[in-house]
């Protein structure tokens, strides 16, 4: 029987971040991380003792589809694509079948060099993931579908195994992008020790490197800025020359604007980041869609 892989949610939308902003996407979301970024949004996200994670209040019995569940305010707001707590909501099938139900999704079934795919999570990066995103891409090549560029959203922190490698290595049509949000201590409440790898990051420049970013969420305080002058320089340190880029903190339009505890408005830390030099991500998913869970 072939191999099985939990995921998430397989929908179809457009990139609201970074370089890709805009485009019309395919998504495939990974189930399970090894980080939880449960300081997001925090008054301080140093403080577990202080945090407030609705996700861990609500009772998931009620819910028999994951597109139901509420936006999350404080933590991740992605929390269903790892917390245990959400297993039963999961899907659970070989790649092959992913693959066809990602074409379910996408406009007339055919990518058509036209259309972006975007493995996400959780962490797509996971070794499950990584055989599971190798599997979807060749069965998309060996069925004709030409998949013009692929971004994979992770956070950083996992090694590329050999399969991942001379796939993409060998791929003749499309162009692998990685987006890579690093978690800081000082806004996702996650140990450097855990969340920085700067030599693992180095592993994705050497096999793309020009296509990437570096993504950090910030929360506009000074403690936020100063890590993030510090992470920096410790990827740069290691030949890591991907593009900056600044996203700030907040799940919902509210937290956007700086209406919710611990949210600094979203337009203050877009200002601090062009006067820094660095590129602005704004989540423009959540202004149009109010960052509902499929969009």
């Amino acid at each position: 029987m072939s191999k099985e892989y939990a995921y998430s949610e397989i929908f179809y939308s457009m990139q609201g971040e970074g370089k890709y902003t805009g485009e019309p996407t395919a998504w495939l979301r990974f189930f399970l991380c090894n980080l939880q970024c449960n300081g997001f949004g925090q008054k301080d996200p140093t403080d577990p003792s202080s945090y407030v994670l609705p996700y861990q209040d609500i009772n998931t019995e009620e819910y028999n589809r994951i597109e139901d569940l509420p936006v999350f305010a404080y933590g991740c707001d992605s929390s269903y694509s790892w917390s245990k707590k959400f297993k039963h909501l999961q899907h659970k099938e070989t790649a092959g079948v992913i693959a066809e139900k990602i074409l379910d999704v996408v406009p007339n079934r055919r990518f058509d060099n036209n259309i972006h795919m975007c493995f996400t999570g959780g962490e797509p990066l996971m070794k499950h993931a990584q055989e599971a995103s190798v599997g979807v891409m060749q069965y998309f090549n060996d069925n004709g579908q030409r998949v013009p560029s692929v971004t994979y959203e992770t956070n950083g922190t996992q090694p590329l195994t050999e399969q991942f490698i001379s796939f993409w290595k060998d791929d003749p049509y499309t162009e692998l992008f990685f987006s890579i949000s690093p978690k800081l201590w000082s806004v996702a409440g996650e140990k450097r020790d855990r969340a920085i790898k700067p030599i693992v990051v180095s592993e994705y420049a050497n096999v793309c490197p020009e296509t990437g970013q570096l993504k950090f969420v910030c929360n506009g305080t000074a403690e936020a800025w100063e890590e993030i002058e510090e992470v920096v320089d410790m990827y740069r340190s290691v030949g890591v020359e991907y593009p900056i880029w600044i996203m700030p903190i907040g799940g919902t339009i509210e937290g956007q604007k700086g209406e919710i505890d611990g949210h600094i408005p979203a337009h203050v830390i877009a200002d601090e980041a062009l006067a820094r030099g660095y590129r602005v991500a704004a989540r423009v998913h959540a202004y149009l869609w109010e960052n509902i869970i499929g969009k």
